[in-house]
This record gives C-alpha cells, sequence and structure tokens, in this order.
C-alpha cells in the first residue's frame, strides 16, 4: 500500500485531515513529534544544536527551549540553514525507521507522513503521493488570529516565512480544500480514502484504467 506526503501550510487543517485518514485506519508518522523525539534531552541532536547556537536555547532542566531557538533563528536564513543541517538528516532516518516499522507490522498500510516542511524538505523523496491541504492565505490568517490568538502582524510573519501557495501546491497529486466547513473537508478526505481502497487513486496521482 502506499506511502503518502501531507502537507499544507500553516493553519492549513492538515491535522483534520491527518485525524480522518487515521480513523480510516492509516498509520500516521507526524513529523513534528519525530522532531521533538530527536531534540529530547541527552540527544545528540540537541547537543549539537546547543554547540551551534549557544546553551540559552536550552532550558534549566536541559531540555530544548522552543521560544528561545525560534527567535534565534526567524528571519535569519543562513541560521535556518544551520539548523537543518542539524535536524533534518536525524528526522530523514527516524521517519524512515517509522514508515519500515508500519510497514512490517502490515504490508498493506495506508502510511501518512504529516509533513509541514515537505517542499523545504523532502519535496523529491519517493511519495506514493502527495496530499496538499489548502486554503487561501487570508482564511489561514483569521484562523491563526481567532483560533490560535495570535495578532495579524504575528500571523502575517509566519506566513510570509514558508513557501508560497504556488510552490506547494506544484508538489500536489491531491488537493484537499479545507476552506468550507468540517464535513466538506471529511468528504473529500472520505473520497480519497476510497480512491486509495479501491485502486482508483494510484501511484503519484495517477487514476487507475
Amino acid at each position: 500500500m502506499p506511502l503518502i506526503a501531507l502537507t499544507g501550510g500553516i493553519a492549513s487543517g492538515k491535522s483534520t485531515i491527518a485525524g480522518r485518514l487515521a480513523e480510516h485506519g492509516a498509520v500516521i508518522v507526524d513529523a513534528d513529534a519525530i522532531v521533538r523525539d530527536v531534540q529530547r534531552p541527552g540527544s545528540s541532536v540537541l547537543a549539537e544544536i546547543a554547540a551551534q547556537f549557544g546553551a540559552d536555547v536550552l532550558t534549566s532542566d536541559g531540555s530544548l527551549d522552543r521560544a528561545a531557538l525560534g527567535a534565534r533563528v526567524f528571519g535569519d536564513d543562513d541560521a535556518v540553514k544551520q539548523l537543518n543541517a542539524i535536524v533534518h538528516p536525524a528526522v530523514r532516518a527516524e521517519s524512515a525507521r517509522r514508515f519500515a516499522a508500519a510497514y512490517a507490522a502490515d504490508p498493506r498500510a495506508v502510511v501518512v507522513y504529516d509533513v509541514p516542511l515537505l517542499a523545504e524538505a523532502r519535496a523529491s523523496d519517493p511519495w506514493d503521493l502527495v496530499v496538499v491541504a489548502h486554503a487561501p492565505a487570508d482564511t489561514r490568517l483569521q484562523r491563526m488570529v481567532t483560533l490560535r490568538g495570535m495578532t495579524e502582524t504575528d500571523a502575517a510573519a509566519r506566513l510570509s516565512a514558508q513557501v508560497s501557495d504556488d510552490e506547494r501546491l506544484a508538489l500536489a497529486d491531491v488537493v484537499i480544500d479545507t476552506t468550507g466547513t468540517l464535513d466538506e473537508t471529511a468528504r473529500q478526505v472520505d473520497d480519497l480514502w476510497n480512491g486509495l481502497v479501491t485502486g482508483d487513486v494510484g501511484e503519484r496521482g495517477r487514476t487507475a484504467e
């Protein structure tokens, strides 16, 4: 069964889609969870981060101070590249291990990699299908303000720091439009799942003949 990359910009509804796929029985591998895992206290990744960016990116108990690190690298392209060079190889290795474990447990599993930074870091990986959660930028900005309590300035800055919608959509085999209601999003996810199960949606989004 396929290995699916699920991506989307901030506040695009990607987690909602992942949750619905999980309800259908997909195995969800969460890239953000892997990042937290490889940066756990005592890890070589965390040690490299502290060596590169300073001990003040650690809390008093030795864990990563994500806010401090974010403030250090946000808006600094060179710093982001340095951080990615430390974190991304470890995330890639751990995600591959989790994919293999899922297929070893069930060769027929549908494995979904929930990955925000697909376009930035793993666009060229051999995914069987790329699914993009999409809503217009103004919709996502409003969600960040109303649902996450961000200011419009902060929300706009987060949006501008990500790749463009066009770049993300260019990777898509399937686009889930999350502009509407949750039920409308769920119906699109259900259609995707049914297509995967029946074979109507195949490798790299091709429709079976």
